[in-house]
C-alpha cells in the first residue's frame, strides 16, 4: 500500500520523495517534535529577558516591549514567503539553508550593541526559524488518516514545549549568564537540532514555479471556508494568548509583585499544560471533530481572561488563568491546524495561510498589549486579550 507521502506527491504531479535516509517513524516524530521545540522557542526568546534588556540599554522595560512584537511579526513575515515552498521545493535544502540563517541571525542578536539591532537581528531570525511549519504538513502526510490530529498533536506539543522552555530557561539562563548568553546558546541549539532534521527529511525534486504557492495562497483562502473559519478563530486566540503572555513579565517584575527575571520566568511552567493537552485534544479531534474542540476553547479561554484580571492583584489567580489560556490555545490550535492541513490539496500553502494569520493577530495584539500596559496597566492587557477573542470568533461566524 502506498504512504500517504507518496499518494499525496502523486496526487499532485510531483516526483516522488527519495525515503532513504528516514529513520522509523518514531524516532521520525520525536526528532520533528525535539527540533520544533528548540526552533519555535527563538521567536519567544525576547519576553522573559526584556528586563535584563532594557537594564543593558538603559531605558525602561516598558520602552523595549516592542521588540517582542518584532519577533511575531517576523515569524509571520518568513512563515509568508518560505512555509509555501513547502509544497514545491526541496525540503531538505530548504531547511538546512533557514537553519543557517537563524543561527548567524541569532549570534548577531547576542552582540547586538542597541535595541534597534538587537530587533533587525531577530525579526531575521524569526522570520527563518519558520522550520516547524515545513515540518507539520509533511507529518500529516505521513500520518494514518484515523490518527492525523494525534501526529499533528505531537508536534505541537513540542513547539509548546518549545515556548515554555524559551520563557522558563531563557528566563534563568538570563539572570544567570545574561541575556546575550541566551541568544547565543539558541544559536548552537538551532544549528545542531536544523541540520539533524534536515538530513533525514525525503528528499524531493521541485515540480514547477517555486513561488506558486505564494502566489495560490489568496485562491486557495477563498476556495476554503473552512479554512478561512480556522484562520479567524486562531488569530483571535493567538492574539489574545500573546497580549497576556507578552505583558506578564511586565506585570511580575513591576511594583505589583516585584519578582526577579529568574523567578518570573518560572511562572512559565504552567505553560507546560500546553503539552499534557495537544495529545488529548488530538484525540478528541480524531473522535469527535474540529468544531467541537475549538468551541470549548474559545470557552475555556473566555473564562480565563476575567482570572488573569484578578491575577493583578492574586497570584492564585495567574496561577489558574496561566494554565487555562494555555490548555484553550494548545487545543484551538491542534483542531484548526488539523482542519487547515486537511482543507485543501495543497497542504503547505493552507498551513502557510493558517499560521500567518494565527501570528499575525499575535503581532498585532502583543503590540497593542504593550501599549495598552503602559497606558491603563493589567486591566489594559486584559481588556485587549477579550476584545481580541471577541474579534476572532465573531469574524468567523460571519463566514459562514
Amino acid at each position: 500500500m502506498p504512504s500517504a507521502t507518496t499518494t499525496t506527491s502523486r496526487r499532485a504531479g510531483q516526483a516522488p520523495p527519495r525515503q532513504g535516509r528516514t529513520p522509523a517513524p518514531g524516532l521520525f516524530l520525536t526528532l520533528i517534535a525535539v527540533c520544533s521545540a528548540v526552533t519555535a522557542a527563538n521567536i519567544y526568546l525576547a519576553a522573559p529577558l526584556l528586563s535584563l534588556m532594557a537594564r543593558d540599554f538603559g531605558s525602561s522595560p516598558s520602552a523595549v516591549a516592542w521588540i517582542a512584537s518584532v519577533a511575531q511579526l517576523g515569524y509571520a513575515v518568513g512563515l509568508l514567503f518560505f512555509a509555501p515552498l513547502g509544497d514545491s521545493a526541496n525540503r531538505r535544502r530548504l531547511v538546512a539553508g533557514l537553519t543557517l540563517v537563524t543561527t548567524v541571525a541569532l549570534g548577531a542578536s547576542a552582540a547586538a550593541p542597541g535595541a534597534t539591532a538587537l530587533a533587525v537581528a531577530i525579526f531575521v531570525a524569526s522570520a527563518t526559524t519558520v522550520i516547524p511549519q515545513l515540518l507539520v504538513p509533511l507529518v500529516a502526510e505521513r500520518a494514518p488518516a484515523d490518527r492525523r490530529a494525534r501526529h499533528v498533536a505531537a508536534v505541537i506539543a513540542g513547539l509548546f514545549t518549545g515556548i515554555v522552555g524559551a520563557r522558563v530557561l531563557g528566563g534563568l539562563a538570563g539572570q544567570a549568564f545574561g541575556w546575550r548568553w541566551v541568544f547565543a546558546g539558541a544559536a548552537l541549539l538551532t544549528l545542531v537540532l536544523g541540520l539533524a532534521s534536515a538530513f533525514v527529511l525525503p528528499s524531493r525534486r521541485r515540480e514547477g514555479p517555486l513561488f506558486a504557492g505564494l502566489v495560490a495562497l489568496p485562491s486557495v483562502l477563498r476556495g476554503s471556508p473552512e479554512l478561512g473559519r480556522a484562520c479567524l478563530r486562531q488569530a483571535g486566540m493567538f492574539g489574545a494568548w500573546s497580549a497576556l503572555w507578552t505583558s506578564l513579565t511586565l506585570l511580575l517584575t513591576g511594583p505589583a509583585y516585584g519578582l526577579s527575571t529568574a523567578t518570573a520566568g518560572l511562572f512559565g511552567l504552567f505553560g507546560l499544560t500546553a503539552s499534557a493537552v495537544a495529545p488529548l485534544a488530538g484525540g478528541l479531534v480524531d473522535r469527535f471533530g474540529a468544531a467541537l474542540v475549538v468551541r470549548s476553547a474559545y470557552l475555556l479561554a473566555a473564562v480565563s481572561v476575567p482570572l488573569f484580571w484578578l491575577g493583578g492583584q492574586a497570584l492564585a489567580a495567574l496561577f489558574a488563568a496561566a494554565i487555562a489560556i494555555h490548555a484553550a490555545l494548545v487545543a484551538s490550535h491542534v483542531a484548526n491546524q488539523t482542519l487547515a492541513l486537511t482543507a485543501t490539496s495543497t497542504p503547505a500553502t493552507a498551513n502557510t495561510a493558517y499560521v500567518v494569520a494565527g501570528f499575525a493577530g499575535g503581532a498585532a495584539a502583543s503590540a497593542l498589549g504593550g501599549a495598552a500596559f503602559s497606558h491603563f496597566g493589567w486591566g489594559g492587557v486584559c481588556a485587549v486579550a477579550g476584545v481580541w477573542l471577541v474579534l476572532g470568533w465573531g469574524a468567523s461566524w460571519s463566514r459562514r
